[in-house]
């Protein structure tokens, strides 16, 4: 019997991504007399995932990968203001308002109290929070999972801390690399609820063959199917 509801943060319950590709291009622009764009991003993307290791999900590894990859397309020669800016908009990244995805709020509303509501997000652990508390969500979750990565052991981990068996859980998120293929190997339901931008390094091919993977194109139909699964 479904018990626990796992919930994603970035670019599930809210826009996030978003900042992170305009924030990019001003970085393009910035490098623009080094480095076609194209090849500026396939740079970054390879240093963010050497980095991650090191730095982790977020805003901090984002900003310092760029100031690598400057170095390193410039050979050393990138200017200081060009370094400073950087700081400077990794800076702003964290003061853009909190945008709800369409049915976040009512769905999560809906849900509280009928289930355990758990929000299960990477990243940096200031901004996650700051990120909830003004998207006015916190009060409707039993408990915030801020985690350094989401793995099969995580959600073992995870839905056993809340009290649910294999099977009386479920994961809701953007990503099938990190919301969706550990949660359905560690004996959860995995909902995926694609996002028209979702970072490279969270993509991963369908488990199709899964009898608990489901695709839902919004949050507004996720309670239709958990009426569905539950009624089964």
């Amino acid at each position: 019997m479904l018990q626990v509801i796992g919930f994603d943060a970035d670019d599930t319950l809210w826009q996030n991504e978003t900042f992170f590709r305009l924030t990019q291009n001003r970085f393009a622009d910035l490098l623009s007399d080094y480095v076609a764009q194209d090849e500026l991003h396939q740079r970054l993307i390879a240093a963010e995932r050497r980095n991650l290791g090191a730095y982790g999900f977020g805003i901090k590894g984002f900003v310092l990968s760029m100031i690598e990859t400057a170095l390193e397309v410039t050979e050393d020669r990138v200017p200081a203001r060009v370094i400073r800016e950087l700081i400077e908009a990794g800076q702003e990244m964290p003061r853009h308002p909190i945008d709800l995805l369409p049915h976040a709020e009512e769905t999560v509303t809906q849900l509280a109290g009928r289930y355990r509501l758990v929000l299960i997000t990477k990243g940096d652990l200031l901004d996650q929070e700051r990120k909830l508390a003004q998207s006015g969500l916190g009060p409707h979750f039993d408990a915030v999972e801020i985690v350094s990565n989401k793995t099969e052991e995580i959600y073992r981990a995870l839905f056993a801390r809340h009290g649910a068996r294999e099977g009386d859980a479920m994961m809701i998120g953007n990503s099938l690399r990190s919301d969706v293929i550990p949660a359905l190997a560690a004996g959860g339901w995995g909902v995926h609820v694609p996002h028209d931008l979702t970072w490279e390094l969270e993509h991963d091919d369908a488990p199709e063959q899964q009898s608990r993977f489901r695709v839902i194109p919004h949050l507004g139909v996720l309670q239709d199917l958990i009426t569905e699964i539950t009624e089964a």
